[in-house]
């Protein structure tokens, strides 16, 4: 038995695939610890793992769209996001996290230390005792560190010649240039710890010796051979602990979900319009508006059921089609269960999911802006044309062969 500390922050969707790696870390024999925000108590709970809250670090009381840090829908431009993250949680708070991070490295004595991608500052305190670090991404990498993939945040496809290649690496270099404005402040965090400068920001994930890709590599569009340190452990998904069960409503019409983000990214225009459209066609659908939204803000036509939050797994197996801004886990669950996606991104990683389904046939993708109109031809075209599901079902067969072979255990192990 060994002593595993995962750490990790309130952004949302990664945070549940990191308990569950930790579940799955403490019913294989070691002892586990995650520290997170206040408010990502009740989820450890759920699960049943040991867990303490931040101190010196932000951390948010509340779920609520006044309680989300980022704000990233407030963003004028990428680079608006990019300063964010590193103002907010990535450098700017890195001497914070550290400091949290020693306490509780110094009380539990862990062996190995898991930490979300983000969290720059407990990967310093990681490196400051000398402990073996992994890092654990909850989603397709985000960070422009990994040479053959597409550049994240537009939803490109793989590069298929030698210009766009070159685009893709110039795209991914400029990215990287942008993040170095957190260096100062993260050399600041080091230096408080008596550890040497970096020249470059992502020095720091380089101290790593294991990095962790919690989603599936026949969704993911990376090469077929990692380059070390980074492995694929498997999506790691489920209900939320939040989520009461569901009923699919009377009636033999199709059956329609619809989920957005659990954060607030600004999603009720796009979410209205959905509803309208769902409203003038012959389906059955059910919506959840996630913590941030109340079913309250929306009109409801006769055939649309509208509720806070609800256990897609229930209602999953008999759906016909899943509407979604493409999150990581609102992606991949709805492909497990062989249902086709209309997606809808909103922003962070899910322009990338969106272009990993579609480009394997598996759904739409249309703009957050897509008008009434629009989205009643893209909704009506994934129900008429069975291809869909055909590739739906074809992909989400793999991904389910990766769910049902998860490693992140395993994979951390190698390091102790």
């Amino acid at each position: 038995m060994a002593r595993f500390l995962f750490t990790t922050w309130e952004g949302g969707g990664h945070v549940q695939p990191l308990l569950l790696a930790a579940r799955e870390a403490m019913l294989e024999g070691h002892e586990v610890l995650v520290v997170s925000d206040l408010c990502n108590e009740p989820d450890a709970g759920f699960v049943e793992v040991p867990f303490r809250p931040w101190t010196r670090a932000p951390s948010q009381t509340g779920k609520s769209r006044e309680d989300d840090r980022l704000k990233d829908h407030e963003a004028d431009n990428p680079l608006d996001i990019i300063h964010r993250l590193l103002d907010r949680v990535m450098t700017g708070p890195a001497l914070a996290y550290a400091l949290d991070a020693l306490e509780v490295i110094d009380t539990f004595k862990p062996d190995v230390v898991i930490s979300q991608e983000l969290l720059f500052g407990a990967m310093v305190a990681a490196e400051a005792r000398n402990l073996p670090l992994a890092v654990f991404a909850a989603n397709i990498w985000s960070l422009p560190t990994l040479e053959g993939v597409p550049p994240f945040g537009a939803g490109m496809q793989p590069a298929s010649s030698d210009e766009e290649r070159t685009m893709h690496s110039m795209v991914t270099q400029m990215s990287r240039g942008f993040f170095q404005a957190g260096l100062p402040a993260l050399n600041a965090a080091r230096e408080a710890l008596e550890l040497a400068p970096l020249v470059d920001l992502f020095e720091q994930v380089g101290y790593a010796a294991r990095v962790l890709l919690a989603t599936s590599q026949a969704f993911d569009f990376a090469p077929d051979v990692l380059p070390e340190p980074f492995a694929y452990a498997g999506p790691y998904m489920s209900d939320p602990a939040w989520a009461p069960r569901l009923s699919a409503p009377d009636g033999d019409a199709p059956l329609v979900l619809v989920s957005f983000s659990s954060l607030y990214q600004a999603q009720e225009g796009v979410l209205g319009r959905v509803i309208e459209a769902l409203g003038r066609l012959p389906v059955r659908a059910v919506v959840t508006t996630g913590p941030t939204l109340s079913p309250d803000e929306f009109k409801a036509p006769q055939n649309v059921t509208i509720v806070r939050a609800g256990a897609h797994s229930d209602l999953l197996p008999m759906a016909a089609l899943f509407i979604t801004h493409a999150g990581h886990g609102s992606t991949l669950r709805p492909l497990m269960a062989g249902v086709p996606l209309l997606c809808l991104p909103l922003g962070r990683d899910q322009h990338d999911n969106a272009a990993r389904a579609t480009g394997r046939g598996a759904g739409l993708v249309r703009s957050a802006q897509a008008s009434v109109d629009e989205l009643v031809v893209a909704i009506t075209t994934l129900l008429d044309d069975p291809v869909f599901r055909e590739q739906a079902v074809s992909l989400g067969r793999l991904v389910q062969a990766d769910f049902a072979n998860r490693r992140a255990t395993r994979l951390i192990e190698t390091l102790l």
